[in-house]
């Protein structure tokens, strides 16, 4: 298709699709010749009421040839609506004020209408839907634009907790503390421990001793619940002397406190035999009182008392 102009014209004018559905769009290509300096604006030529009908959109693609000659050629795409169904003759034309450059041949649209059943149902517009909201819509915005100040708040709180909770107790919730040994294991590795270390022979009497009644107050404080540790040796023989589990073991006890008590406060050195023989006095005090694992006897004998009871 070619507009009679020497200076410029329409060379060729396509539709990408020339039958659509109303309301649908489509695409014009044009290619247009023209010199350099010229300021040339595509359009459509449109006869009675088809310019209500019909409309030329925005350029979608557009790029140029230099054809030599001070002559270039423009290759640009436009969008083209149609609103209304029917076979529709479009002119693609050139405005170059003040002429108008038009093609000879039109260019024809059919146009069909949208398909419709008249036995359906009118449906109204579909209501309004609630958008789902999330917890955080509820929140006030003055909380959310302050979010920094509350985590202060909670980091400060919990620096609080810790310190009463822990620090201030000297403990440490981070520190990994180790399983304690039951009594009787712990009693038995601290005087192997103690032993080790060979303090009365070298001359540490005093340590000696206040080692192993240590080990002592706390095995017991730890296995019969007497608070030892805060005791006498007179206030411990006292708390034991009832307990059955320590009637056969108490004269050893007491002799080695009394020992004990006489190397810490009068500063005399005992014998060699009399240190052995209180640390032999010790292993049998806390081998004598060692925890017996319950057997499957007393637990039947436990068992029929209670059957006999009911």
């Amino acid at each position: 298709m070619k507009a009679k102009n020497e200076n410029a014209l329409i060379s060729k004018a396509e539709l990408t699709n020339r039958h659509i559905v109303m309301g649908d769009t489509t695409s014009m290509k044009l290619e247009i010749v023209q010199p350099k300096n010229v300021v040339a604006m595509a359009g459509l030529e449109v006869k009675d009421s088809v310019s209500s009908v019909v409309e030329l959109g925005d350029i979608i693609a557009c790029d140029t040839i230099d054809l030599g000659n001070n002559r270039i050629q423009i290759n640009a795409t436009y969008i083209v609506q149609a609103f209304d169904s029917g076979e529709w003759h479009l002119n693609p034309a050139l405005v170059i004020e003040p002429d108008t450059i038009r093609c000879d041949i039109p260019l024809v649209i059919k146009v069909s209408p949208v398909k419709v059943d008249p036995n359906g149902d009118i449906k109204d517009f579909a209501p309004v839907f609630e958008p789902i909201r999330k917890l955080l819509d509820y929140v006030p915005n003055w909380v959310v634009s302050l979010w920094w100040v509350w985590v202060l708040i909670l980091a400060a709180a919990a620096l609080l907790f810790a310190y009463f909770k822990w620090w201030r107790k000297g403990k440490n919730p981070l520190k990994r503390v180790k399983k304690r040994l039951p009594p009787y294991e712990e009693a038995v590795e601290r005087l192997h421990m103690l032993k080790g270390m060979q303090l009365w022979q070298n001359g540490r009497e005093k340590d000696y001793y206040t080692g192993l009644t240590d080990i002592l107050r706390e095995y017991i404080d730890r296995r019969f619940g007497v608070n030892a540790v805060e005791m006498t040796s007179s206030e411990i023989i006292d708390a034991l002397k009832h307990n059955s589990e320590t009637q056969l073991v108490n004269d050893q006890l007491s002799e080695i406190l009394a020992v004990a008590d006489f190397v810490k406060f009068a500063s005399q050195r005992p014998l060699a035999d009399d240190n052995e023989r209180s640390f032999q006095r010790a292993v049998n005090f806390v081998n004598a009182t060692k925890p017996q694992p319950v057997t499957d006897n007393n637990k039947t004998s436990k068992t029929n008392n209670k059957e006999g009871k009911k």
